[in-house]
């Protein structure tokens, strides 16, 4: 068989919604020892049980049996790590230890940060997708305030993908499930030219009908399903190793997604659904809520279209001085959005599906670093400039009922719309429909630019056999620049009525409504600059047993938020927000044991945050305020063990009591001394892979992972109706192939229990009282057929 192997593709297969191709060597699980899981975690390749780090590993075949296709479905296999979306799937946050950031406003960075082979992501929804075949994931705990791209407080998921392989192998996978999923994948790689040139390609795409039942109103939408998946993935490598010392790879990726999501469930419905069945024929709402009903309220689009993609060189060169490599990488990143605002079927208010609210990241980097060692020392230093180009379009419009629902609202009469006097507005004085006409409203562009600049560099000193001691130092200065533009389409013109006729209502005059923003421009500029690092000891109290002590400083950068902000009805000067700091204190210890088949990690921490970043929904707009305090105190517990030969367990605990400071805060009444929202007391993990041969030359391999969260809150205000209870989720599989894993069929289940759990629970816009929900998605099963050659 010739050793080179063709990466031209004619036809690609449809792609499996399961799971990460894993590579074809990593299909069954061995009985290695743990010691020898290697980890890129401190940015050079070390030992599982000689990092010092609170740290989770998560590598094929696990990822791919229990049904990791990307960050989100990570969290079964994290412990302490939890991911959940919003509004839209772009809006989803990664928290590590009860801290992240909520990610409906593009204006502020990620507590937790993603990097993909060692390029960071703009924010934790720009990471979300296929990303093709993966070696390993890698979940620090921990700000990590020295090494990777850009500052995080919390924590990052560090993704590690499979490289070219100079041996040829090609595999082919299709996928059928309930929900109407369908999909394939394909994945070639092989030797271009012998012992020089290899290349990787991976090509997929996945279809999905909708988790939701969408009761439609009038219209215009005529969609009835919701939460649907469609996605294409391409992505491609080249690894070329001119020399013995030298090695280059180039990594092209493209995907793209056009979907229906999010619509939200009913928990509770307030009086106002009265005069929405009045302005809707299906009623407007659910009068009696069933969340497990799954059925949702939307007379407008939840569409979301997905362009992302990017090219990424990495060098590396072995020198006498150590490892020389560099990573440069430019990428795009582009959402258009459309939401039915007011989570009914009644025409209140929509961002419309016409490119008008949207978000685009251009993301520029070069990252340099040299890795070496000089007798009992060893070091890393490097640079770090990257140029983020933000630009962010909003609008808000109003729908044909809004003038009649909020005049209704306003009067508290069910009878009499808009406060009608005759064929006049009693509100705002203008005649009836030209208050608040339809297809009118905010239409609003933000454009940010973000230069970083960083130097870094760590240092380890073996002072003796058992002795370390590293110190860690990173300077970075980052420069935003701002320029929005606000624009009332209609001038304000119902807002500025009543103003005019002595009537100063803040319902009338709601931000998007005030003619105040009408062609208003702001410009604004800061400079962020500070250290961060991290000092630490470690000392091995025998050859399999590391304790380690550290303290680390991180910061987020300040920014701004990219919404429409009022005090009373003026506009406020300045959306700008302090950096988020922390000083976080560490002390753990790993051992190994049973000839490195067993691996225990326990870990103690505190991290105490200032000027913490909020993000919150003030039910008409989001509002970033910087909390004085936040800390998170608690242990951790994590363990492998590979007791006999096809078997692989792992499994964790945390405990993490995160709370705000005692300092009240304006607005969020139930925030001081309380725990944060996202932020469970407890926290599980239990997976486990096994195989083993059952004769006739087949192969069969089970794989479960389960986690468990307690009650923890949904609801950045804290509101004691959006606590999510206790839950459980359970993912599985069970794979037949031949001893040669030229062939495999799976049959695999996400979420076996059913379970219903809210990701987000929000007050519903414009309804007193009604509250409703983001909710996880429900039991999916299917079976995936696999081919490898």
């Amino acid at each position: 068989m010739s050793r080179q192997i063709s990466l031209t593709v004619s036809v690609a297969i449809l792609a499996a919604p399961a799971v990460f191709t894993a590579p074809a060597d990593a299909q069954t699980p061995s009985a290695s020892a743990v010691a020898d899981v290697v980890v890129t975690a401190e940015r050079r390749d070390r030992s599982l049980g000689r990092t010092p780090l609170s740290v989770t590993v998560a590598a094929q075949p696990l990822l791919a049996g229990a049904g990791v296709t990307d960050i989100k479905d990570l969290a079964i296999l994290a412990t302490g790590l939890l991911v959940a979306s919003t509004s839209n799937q772009t809006f989803t946050t990664a928290r590590i230890r009860g801290v992240g950031t909520v990610g409906d406003n593009p204006g502020l960075e990620s507590s937790v940060g993603v990097v993909v082979d060692g390029v960071f992501r703009a924010r934790n929804g720009v990471a979300l997708g296929d990303l093709g075949e993966v070696e390993r994931i890698e979940v620090l705990r921990g700000p990590q305030s020295t090494l990777f791209g850009q500052n995080t407080t919390a924590g990052l998921i560090n993704v590690v993908t499979a490289l070219p392989r100079f041996s040829p192998s090609a595999t082919a996978e299709a996928t059928l499930g309930n929900h109407g999923a369908y999909g394939g994948s394909l994945s070639l790689t092989g030797p271009l030219i012998e012992d020089r040139l290899a290349g990787r390609l991976y090509l997929s795409a996945r279809r999905r009908d909708g988790f939701y039942e969408v009761r439609t109103g009038a219209g215009p939408r005529t969609r009835t399903d919701d939460q649907t998946e469609a996605y294409e993935t391409a992505r491609a490598q080249l690894l070329w190793t001119p020399a013995d010392r030298v090695q280059v790879r180039l990594v092209a990726d493209y995907a793209h997604r056009d979907e229906y999501c999010c619509i939200g469930v009913q928990l509770r419905t307030g009086p106002t659904a009265g005069i929405l069945a009045l302005l809707s024929p299906d009623g407007g709402v659910d009068t009696t809520p069933d969340p497990e009903a799954r059925i949702g309220y939307a007379n407008r689009a939840t569409h979301t279209r997905i362009e992302d993609g990017g090219l990424a060189i990495h060098n590396r060169i072995d020198t006498r001085f150590g490892r020389a490599e560099t990573t440069t990488s430019a990428r795009r990143w582009d959402a258009r959005l459309s939401q039915d605002w007011d989570f009914t079927s009644a025409d209140i208010a929509v961002r419309p599906d016409d490119g008008s609210w949207s978000n685009r990241f251009d993301t520029l980097s070069h990252e340099a670093r040299l890795t070496g060692a000089r007798g009992p020392i060893d070091y890393t230093v490097g640079l770090y400039l990257a140029r983020e180009t933000l630009h962010r379009r909003d609008a808000f419009q109003y729908g044909t009922a809004y003038e009649d629902y909020l005049g209704r609202v306003l009067t508290r009469s069910a009878a009499n719309p808009v406060g009608l006097a005759g064929h006049v507005s009693t509100l705002t004085g203008l005649p009836v429909g030209r208050s608040f006409v339809a297809g009118q409203g905010q239409k609003d562009t933000y454009d940010q630019t973000a230069d970083t600049a960083a130097l870094f560099g760590q240092t380890t000193w073996q002072a003796t056999d058992r002795l370390g001691l590293t110190l860690g130092l990173r300077y970075s200065s980052v420069g935003k620049d701002l320029e929005a533009r606000y624009v009332n389409t209609d001038g304000g013109a119902a807002c500025a009525a009543a103003l005019a006729r002595g009537i100063t209502s803040a319902t009338l005059c709601l931000p998007w409504a005030n003619p105040a923003f009408n062609g208003r421009v702001a410009k604004e500029s800061q400079t962020d600059a500070g250290w961060s690092g991290v000092g630490r000891i470690e000392y091995r109290l025998a050859n399999d047993v590391l304790t380690y002590a550290s303290w680390s400083r991180g910061r987020k950068s300040a920014g701004y938020n990219l919404d429409r902000a009022q005090t009373g009805l003026v506009p406020d000067a300045s959306t700008a927000f302090a950096p988020e700091t922390v000083n976080a204190a560490e002390a753990g210890l790993r051992a190994t044991g049973q000839d490195g088949r067993v691996s225990v990690a326990v870990s103690a921490f505190h991290q105490r945050y200032e000027d913490f970043q909020l993000n919150t929904f003030l039910g008409t707009t989001f509002l970033v305020r910087s909390i004085p305090e936040v800390t998170a105190k608690g242990a951790e517990l994590e363990w492998t063990a590979r007791p006999v030969e096809g078997l692989s367990l792992q499994g964790g605990v945390v405990y993490a009591q995160t709370e705000y400071g005692d300092q009240p805060v304006a607005g969020l009444p139930l925030l001081a001394g309380s725990r944060l929202s996202f932020a469970p007391l407890w926290s599980s993990t239990l997976s486990g892979v096994y195989g083993r041969s059952i004769g006739g030359n087949l192969t069969a391999r089970a794989t479960l992972a389960t986690k468990y969260s307690s009650a923890y809150n949904t609801g950045s205000d804290l509101a004691p109706e959006k606590v999510q209870q206790a839950y459980w989720l359970t993912n599985g599989s069970l794979a037949i192939s031949d001893a040669a894993a030229d062939w495999s069929v799976e049959l695999w289940g996400r979420n076996l229990s059913d379970e219903t759990y809210s990701q987000v629970a929000f007050g519903a816009p414009f309804q007193t009282g009604t509250l409703g929900a983001f909710l996880g998605a429900p039991r999916t099963v299917g079976v995936t057929v696999r081919l490898t050659r």
